[in-house]
C-alpha cells in the first residue's frame, strides 16, 4: 500500500474554505454575520448614492425657499431698491384668501372637483391602455410609443404653442364644419346609454369623458409606463398554473392581475392627483403665479400657496389612507 502525499498548500486552502463557510453560517445572538452586514452597508451607501442629487437639490435649492414662502405668508413685502421689507400681518393674508379674495375660494373647490372627476377616468384608461399594449402582436413597440407621445406632446414647444392657442385654434377651424355631426353623434351616444338604464349621472360622466378624450390622453402617458412595467414584472407561470385549474381569462385577471398591480394603482393614484393640482392650466395656479408675479404680492400669494398644499396634502392622505386597505403586496 502506497503511502498518501501530503499537500501543505491543499491542506491550507481547504482550511480556508471551512472557516469561509463556518463564518458565513455563524449567527451571533440572532444577529446576520459579518460578511451579511457588510453587503448590507455597501447597499445602504449606493441607496445613498442615488439618492444624492435629490438630497443635494433639496437642501440646497428647495429646503431655503420652502421655509422663506412661510415666513413671507405671515408677512406683507414691499419691494424697494434695496431689497424687499416684510411687515407683519399675522395670518391676515390667510383671512384675506378665504374672505375677501373674490374667487379662490370658488376656483379651489372647481379644482378639487375637476380632480374627482379626471383621475378615475385617467387611472381606468392607462390601465386598459397598458394591457392592451402587454400583448403580444405585430408592432407592438410603435404602438406603446404612439401612447407614449402624449407626454412629449407635453413639453417644450409643443406645450408653449398649444398654451397660446395657436395649435388649438388650428385644429379648432379644421374640424368646424362637423361641429354638428359631433353633437348627433353624442347625442346617440346619449341615447344608447340611456336605453341600457344606467343612472343619467354615470350617462353625463361617459359623455363628458368622451368630450375630454384627448385631455385624458395627454395626461395618461406616463402612468401607462408605470403600469406595463408592472404587468410585465408579473411571472406567467402564475397564469398558467391557474389556467390549468380551469381559471377563465376574467378570473386571471381578477385574481392575479389586479392584486398584482394594486401597488401601483396607489403610486399613480398619487401621480395623478399632484400632476392635477399643479399643472399650470390649473386656475388656482395661475391665481398663485399672477398674485406673485404680476401684482407683485408676494406674501398673500404664499399665503395662497400655502393653503393650496395643505389641501393637496390632506387629500393625498385620505387617498392614500383608503387605497391602502385595498393593496396587495407580493413578496
Amino acid at each position: 500500500m502506497r503511502p498518501m502525499k501530503f499537500n501543505f498548500q491543499d491542506f491550507l486552502l481547504k482550511v480556508k474554505k471551512g472557516l469561509g463557510d463556518l463564518k458565513l453560517k455563524l449567527n451571533f445572538g440572532g444577529k446576520e454575520t459579518t460578511t451579511h452586514i457588510a453587503m448590507e452597508k455597501r447597499r445602504a451607501i449606493a441607496g445613498y448614492v442615488f439618492i444624492s442629487p435629490f438630497l443635494l437639490g433639496l437642501i440646497f435649492f428647495f429646503l431655503y425657499p420652502f421655509l422663506q414662502s412661510v415666513i413671507f405668508s405671515f408677512n406683507s413685502i414691499q419691494i424697494g431698491t434695496q431689497g424687499y421689507e416684510m411687515t407683519g400681518v399675522g395670518f391676515g393674508n390667510y383671512h384675506r384668501a378665504f374672505m375677501v379674495h373674490p374667487t379662490f375660494r370658488r376656483v379651489l373647490v372647481e379644482s378639487i372637483i375637476q380632480m374627482i372627476t379626471d383621475v378615475p377616468l385617467i387611472i381606468i384608461f392607462s390601465f386598459f391602455a397598458a394591457n392592451l399594449i402587454n400583448q403580444k402582436f405585430r408592432g407592438r413597440a410603435v404602438a406603446r410609443a404612439i401612447f407614449f407621445l402624449p407626454v412629449i406632446l407635453t413639453s417644450g414647444i409643443i406645450l408653449a404653442v398649444e398654451n397660446n392657442d395657436l395649435l388649438l385654434g388650428i385644429m379648432s377651424g379644421a374640424i368646424q364644419p362637423d361641429t354638428a355631426a359631433g353633437a348627433v353623434r353624442a347625442l346617440e351616444l346619449r341615447t344608447l346609454l340611456l336605453e341600457t338604464r344606467l343612472h343619467p349621472r354615470f350617462v353625463g360622466y361617459i359623455i363628458d369623458a368622451v368630450d375630454r378624450l384627448y385631455e385624458i390622453v395627454k395626461a395618461s402617458g406616463v402612468q401607462i409606463l408605470i403600469f406595463l412595467a408592472g404587468l410585465q414584472t408579473i411571472s406567467p407561470s402564475l397564469y398558467e398554473a391557474s389556467t390549468m385549474e380551469g381559471a377563465t381569462g376574467w378570473e386571471n385577471f381578477w385574481k392575479i392581475t389586479f392584486p398584482m398591480i394594486s401597488p401601483l394603482i396607489l403610486v399613480n393614484t398619487v401621480y395623478t392627483v399632484i400632476y392635477s393640482f399643479t399643472n399650470p392650466n390649473n386656475p388656482v395656479m395661475e391665481i398663485i403665479k399672477n398674485t406673485a408675479f404680476a401684482e407683485s404680492r408676494f406674501g398673500f400669494s404664499s399665503a395662497i400657496a400655502w393653503v393650496y398644499f395643505l389641501v393637496i396634502l390632506g387629500i393625498l392622505g385620505i387617498l392614500i389612507g383608503v387605497i391602502s386597505r385595498w393593496v396587495f403586496y407580493h413578496d
